[in-house]
Parts: structure tokens; sequence; C-alpha cells
């Protein structure tokens, strides 16, 4: 089964590719806009190169882990809007009989009361750019007519966590400060559902090799709303940080805005048998041991 990976190299995507590998008689091409890497693949670019590459490639099955988090309002909705719309129509006139497995994001719920977890077929009502974008994308697969699904993915953590993100950040800024010095954050005290990026990759797997069609959108969180200070005690205490870690009241307007979040996993558990396993405490620990193992890390 030739299985064609896009964002490989990115957080999840390399977590996609580790489980991708696992399955038998797998074989995962990973594509991007290197093309030493592979089949080049930019779902920015040109469309008909798109489709000539996926042509060649012949995949069975591709999954799309390319996304843009952040940066100017062109990237985000040319890397989560049109990137997924573009690809859906490269793989109709390419390769219609693939299955594709795309990733969303929980920003496309919006905010939640604070009781209830966001369902797959609840309400979608992203509050920003980044949010609307990603529910751009999952509209453009889920409407497509391909066999395809989009995984609905939480608050990532663990090792490879990109300083975009606040496990990724914090871990690095308490990597420079040293075990007795000062780190400063924002307001803590929203709740988000943290799911183990290595259980997003083993999500993707099963999600690939499912037999017969799959619902349009499943959840892939943890199903437990925790504090994000939980989140950030648990990484001082992995890192044995002794310092002083201050909370000085100002987050993000996007985090603000969602103060609480988690996923129903109801649908995802009946549908592919995955529930997470790697509790919170081993991805802090594995996060902090691969922040410590970074080169450019050592060096400040």
């Amino acid at each position: 089964m030739r299985i064609l990976v896009l964002g490989a190299t990115g957080f999840l995507g390399r977590h996609a590719v580790e489980s991708l590998r696992a399955l038998p008689g797998a074989r995962v091409l990973v594509g991007g806009r290197n093309p030493g890497a592979g089949p080049h693949l930019d779902l920015t670019a040109d469309p008909a190169h798109l489709v000539t590459a996926v042509r060649e490639a012949a995949p069975h099955a591709v999954v799309n882990c390319a996304g843009a988090v952040g940066g100017s309002a062109t990237t985000l909705i040319g890397v989560n809007a049109k990137g997924p719309a573009v690809l859906c129509d490269a793989l109709s006139e390419a390769a219609p009989g693939a299955r594709l497995v795309h990733l969303g994001s929980a920003a496309e719920y919006g905010a939640a009361d604070g009781e209830r977890p966001a369902a797959e077929t609840g309400p979608a009502r992203p509050l920003g750019l980044y949010g609307v974008a990603k529910l751009a994308g999952t509209l453009a697969v889920t409407g497509s007519g391909l066999d395809a699904v989009v995984l609905r993915v939480f608050n990532p953590v663990g090792p490879g966590a990109p300083r975009g993100s606040l496990p990724g950040r914090l871990a690095a800024e308490l990597r420079a400060a040293g075990p007795g010095g000062r780190v400063r954050v924002g307001d803590l005290s929203a709740h988000r559902d943290f799911v183990d990026a290595r259980d997003v990759g083993e999500a993707v797997a099963r999600a690939v090799a499912a037999p017969g069609p799959l619902p349009p959108v499943l959840n892939i969180g943890s199903g437990t709303a925790r504090p994000v200070r939980e989140l950030a005690r648990g990484l001082v205490a992995a890192a044995g940080f002794d310092g002083r870690l201050e909370e000085d009241g100002d987050g993000s307007p996007r985090s603000a805005a969602v103060p609480w979040q988690r996923a129903d996993l109801a649908l995802t558990a009946r549908t592919l048998g995955w529930t997470p396993a790697r509790p919170l405490a081993e991805s802090l620990a594995d996060l902090w041991a691969e922040t410590l193992a970074r080169p450019e890390e050592r060096a400040r």
C-alpha cells in the first residue's frame, strides 16, 4: 500500500509517518516543497504540477498534515483553506480511488459552554481566522466526494512540539532560564484537551487502514479538559525547575475567547477502535527530554 504524506516533516507529520511505516505492507512516500525529500508537492503552487505529481506517485492513500498555525492572512488561508481544496481537486483527477486523511483542528468548533464536550455533529463556529481557514479546508474535504475523513485534532503535545505552541515555547524558555531562573507566562486559566502527538499519529494510521467509508469528521483528543496551568506545572516538574514561573494574567485573545474545550471521542472509538494511550505526564517528560537534546537549545 502506497501512502503519500504531505507535511511529513512537521510536528504531527513526523509522528504520523512513524505510525504509518509500522503498518504491514505500507510504503510511505514523503511529499513536500523540497524536491529532494520525495515527490515535489506544494499545495500553494501550480495545481497542474500537483496533479502530475499525484499521478506519478499513484497512492492508495494520502495523508495531509500540512498546515499553518501562524503568519499572514494570505498564509493561513492559502495553506489551511485553499491547500486542501487544491489537493482534493488533484486527487479527483489523478487518484480518485485513494483515501484522503486530512488533519483538521479543534479551533473549528469555537467556544464551548464549559459543560458539554464538542461532538462532530455539533456546531462549528470558529472565532478567528485560523479556525475559519481550517473549517474551510474541512468543508473542501468533506464535500469533495472522495473517500475522505477529517481528523479534528485538539491540542497536541509531546516530543517535537514547536515553539509556536505553548508547550514548545514554555519548554524552550525553561531550558534557557536554567533550573533556578525566571519564566513569565500569560494567563493559564483556560481548560484544554491535550493529546499526545504520537497518539495522533496512531489515529492517522488507523484511519488509513480502516475498511469501508468513514464518517466525514472524527475528533482526536484525550476527552479530558485540563487547566493549562496543570500542563505548565507538569512541564516545570519534568524539567526539575525550581525557579519562578510568573503568570502575568495577559493571555492571547484567541485563548481568552475559548476558555474551555474538550473532545467527545465516542464516534472515534466506535469507528477506529482508537483511544489515547499516553498520559500527559509522559508527553511532557518526553517533550522536555527532546528539548534538552536539541543542539540549538544547547547553544543558547
